[in-house]
């Protein structure tokens, strides 16, 4: 793992099926994937979820707001 970025060191393609089952708790809408920041997406809240050793942490608290 990376010492500057911990999930940078993380390459891995999230099962599609199992980003059809999550949601994002706060809006309980669709999430998607970015690769790019190993995150999970919720457009509708604004919000990304952090994926630490490839698990999806789906901790509204945990949130990084993203800007439009």
């Amino acid at each position: 793992m990376s010492a500057t970025n911990p999930d940078a060191a993380v390459s891995l393609r999230l099962d599609p099926k199992l980003l059809d089952l999550l949601v994002c708790p706060v809006s309980h809408g669709p999430l998607s994937y970015d690769d790019k920041t190993h995150r999970l997406i919720s457009t509708q809240a604004g919000l990304a979820y952090p994926v630490r050793d490839g698990v999806p942490v789906m901790l509204a608290n945990e949130a990084i707001p993203i800007e439009d």
